[in-house]
């Protein structure tokens, strides 16, 4: 069933300016909204049609043949995969000024996870031969999106890489910092400090980083003893930035 027919979301036909007050805001730098400027903002966010879409709510499931992607606009969505015998791994977190959807779109395949609604959602859902057209016809867009591909490549290979290369509490920073890096937002008056971004349970961090959640916990617990983040209920503050990102062998020079 294509989203647009199903109950659980609501369709808006105003334009997007007066939906998001385009002019006032603000995609976060690693998102493909992010990485264009204004106009070419505006001409992406034309496309489509805006769907809303409730907490815990399926925009995309593993499995289904939709030729169609997501432009998130508003809110914060994971991306999950499911094996044969039921385990589930957090693959990614998107939020607004992410596309969602775009591999299975563009091998025509089925889609290979699920991306499900972390609190309410808007985005607009963009058929496979808009976004194609718009892209042939706006080479700037058509960048954005290859630089969006890449550092989503790079992100997986790094992943890899860990998994190899460095022990869980290592593992487990260079997570959090590369996702501050993408989308925290520093603490007022400190700038060794960062609010993580987005909301993340331990066991979620636990599959980005490829551990146990017992060892992700107790990777957590020996980097707030040594001063390097904060926990509270669902949120996690880098209490310095500079000394996390040594701990994770991130050079400031070289993230990547």
């Amino acid at each position: 069933m294509h989203p647009g027919h199903s109950a659980h979301h609501r369709r808006k036909n105003t334009p997007p300016s007066d939906d998001y007050g385009l002019t006032e805001q603000h995609w976060p730098e690693a998102t493909l909204l992010g990485r264009l400027p204004e106009d070419s903002q505006r001409d992406l966010l034309r496309l489509g049609t805006v769907m809303e879409y409730p907490a815990h709510r399926t925009l995309l499931r593993q499995g289904d043949d939709g030729r169609h992607v997501l432009l998130i606009t508003r809110g914060v969505v994971k991306v999950e995969s499911r094996s044969e015998d039921g385990y589930t791994m957090l693959l990614a977190v998107r939020v607004a000024g992410d596309l969602v959807g775009e591999m299975a779109a563009f091998e025509d395949r089925p889609r290979s996870g699920s991306v499900i609604a972390c609190g309410d959602v808007s985005a607009r859902i963009i058929h496979l031969k808009t976004l194609t057209t718009h892209l042939s016809q706006h080479q700037t867009s058509m960048v954005a999106l290859l630089g969006m591909l890449s550092s989503r490549l790079r992100w997986a290979n790094r992943r890899r890489l860990d998994f190899r290369a460095y022990e869980s509490p290592v593992r487990l920073a260079r997570v959090l910092v590369e996702t501050a890096q993408t989308y925290g937002c520093a603490a007022q008056g400190d700038v060794r400090r960062s609010d993580l971004g987005v909301t993340l349970t331990q066991a979620e961090l636990a599959s980005l980083a490829a551990v146990a959640l017992p060892t992700a916990e107790k990777a957590l617990a020996t980097l707030a003893q040594m001063g390097l983040v904060e926990r509270r209920y669902r949120k996690i503050t880098i209490s310095d930035i500079p000394r996390l990102r040594a701990f994770a062998k991130i050079s400031a020079e070289n993230p990547y």
